[in-house]
């Protein structure tokens, strides 16, 4: 992994695999450089676990996108057009298959024991947890797809503008952390 000291980034897009912790570093990096935290999944999600439509959840995304500083967090793959178009720099936590899966497991065992409210109040439960829209489920779907679309988005001419960071372990995102102005 490589940064450089005197980063001057103020859009980034954190990107990973559900579990894989970037919603924790888009938080840290939002509050360590004082830009604006945006999670995706509160600009997606509504009461009952509903969806916004795709307008307007494009909207909202290119509304949370139109200022000079912000840290995004989220994959959301449909909103790369309008989410990179000015974005700087995109940090991808990819993290290893056992540790997001680990980590899936036990977030989403904590948060339907404890009960704890989401976003728009919707709430993890046992039914959820065992069904095909588990979060930990979504996790083992997604994972290496995820490895290959951004592995090959790295690549891809249409995104040369953004300088790319890819985080594999814990001590890569320390070092990320420390190496923020």
């Amino acid at each position: 992994m490589e940064t450089n000291s005197k980063l001057t980034i103020s859009r980034i897009n954190v990107v990973g695999t559900s579990a894989s912790g970037k919603s924790t570093l888009a938080k840290a990096i939002a509050a360590k450089l004082g830009c604006a935290y945006v999670e995706m999944d509160a600009l997606w999600f509504k009461e009952d676990w509903q969806n916004v439509s795709d307008e307007e959840f494009n909207a909202k995304v290119a509304e949370a996108t139109q200022g000079d500083t912000w840290v995004l967090d989220g994959n959301y793959t449909r909103t790369v057009p309008i989410k990179w178009q000015r974005v700087q720099m995109v940090v991808w936590v990819d993290m290893p298959f056992y540790f997001t899966l680990y980590r899936a497991i036990k977030r989403a065992l904590v948060r339907v024991i404890t009960k704890e409210p989401l976003w728009y109040g919707n709430r993890e439960s046992w039914r959820k947890l065992l069904s095909k829209d588990s979060i930990v489920w979504w996790m083992i779907k997604t994972h290496k797809a995820n490895v290959l679309k951004y592995e090959a988005m790295m690549q891809d001419e249409r995104y040369k503008h953004i300088q790319f960071v890819r985080l594999c372990n814990t001590q890569d995102v320390e070092s990320f952390l420390l190496g923020l102005p």
